[in-house]
């Protein structure tokens, strides 16, 4: 098959990503292997071919927003998956089950956890492989290209909003406006919230205005009202002050990128007195993927897709980094 590996992390300019023709992975007990239909491309494939993100198995095939086929099934795999079945594999590859943290329900937070992509070869790939336990029943009715940002953009979007602690019906402001954000929005429109935009590029403002934004402005511009809550999805730090500037009293920024550049110094009185408060978001649960994926199936999500071969996933990188599509960019085979 044909893969990507991240051979030599750095700018994406340059070639952290070297294509090359191997052998076909084997199952290994517990797991499936899927021939991949389609795989988005996330920001977090950006950072770890660029080694933002410390190297947890070197040479990794990036790779988490995976929508495949499943073509043969380990040993001890129970009778749900068979040949030919459609399933998802997304970041979230494998957790302890006895931690704290997983008897709570907070199984994101496992320090044993392990991810598609970073620990495990993902789906920068003609096939790949998932445990059974964790791959995701996929919603009918989006073909795949569609479906492929769901497993990461719309769970991890889905997790922020739920961190964000936006009431029904009030303010949501967006800081970046990318493959999450904008199935993020639609989300909190259903829910009756306002949701405000604040981005830089203009593709990604008309496709704001498009889905049904309050108000779309430039990405330190200042929303039209108190914001109840906001989210950053751009990785840039120096937005965090902004943003806590534009919350209401007692209002929540949620942070939603695995990796951020420097906060700024914040000052107390302007930006976090009145009970306003910053949130971190760490990955999702197994939880808030059939919740989020329910809710794709009840509403039927727009996803703005941008398709590359996956010959050309350099190049996918380099654009998302760029910043010349709005929405998702996805690889198909």
């Amino acid at each position: 098959m044909g893969a990507w590996r991240a051979v030599s992390p750095g700018p994406i300019a340059g070639t952290p990503l070297q294509w090359d023709i191997e052998a076909l992975p084997e199952p290994e007990p517990g797991e499936l292997l899927v021939k991949v239909l389609a795989c988005g491309v996330c920001r977090t494939d950006l950072h770890i071919a660029e080694g933002d993100l410390p190297a947890h198995r070197p040479q990794v095939v990036p790779g988490h927003e995976v929508v495949g086929e499943v073509v043969a099934v380990g040993d001890s795999v129970s009778g749900a998956y068979a040949a030919g079945d459609r399933v998802g594999v997304a970041w979230l590859r494998h957790t302890c089950g006895r931690c704290p943290a997983c008897g709570r329900g907070l199984e994101n937070l496992c320090r044993q956890s392990r991810y598609t992509g970073w620990d495990a070869d993902g789906g920068y790939a003609e096939f790949t492989t998932v445990p059974a336990d964790y791959a995701l029943q996929l919603p009918d009715g989006y073909p795949d290209a569609e479906l492929a940002p769901l497993p990461c953009a719309g769970i991890i979007g889905y997790r922020a909003l739920i961190r964000a602690e936006v009431p029904d019906g009030g303010a949501l402001g967006i800081y970046g406006f990318g493959g999450s954000a904008h199935l993020t929005a639609q989300v909190a429109l259903a829910r009756g919230v306002r949701v405000h935009v604040m981005t830089r590029g203009a593709q990604a403002r008309a496709l704001a205005e498009e889905l049904g934004a309050a108000s779309v402005q430039g990405v330190r511009d200042t929303p039209p009202e108190p914001l109840d809550s906001a989210i950053l999805f751009a990785p840039a730090g120096d937005l965090v002050p902004t943003a806590l500037e534009a919350l209401a009293d007692g209002g929540t920024l949620a942070v939603a990128g695995i990796h951020l550049t420097d906060i700024p110094r914040l000052d107390y009185q302007k930006h976090l007195f009145r009970e306003r408060q910053v949130r971190s978001v760490t990955a999702n649960t197994r939880a808030d993927s059939v919740a989020f994926l329910r809710f794709a199936a009840d509403h039927r999500l727009r996803v703005d897709t941008h398709p590359y071969p996956l010959d050309h996933a350099d190049r996918a990188l380099r654009d998302l980094a760029d910043g010349k599509f709005s929405g998702a960019a996805v690889l198909e085979p």
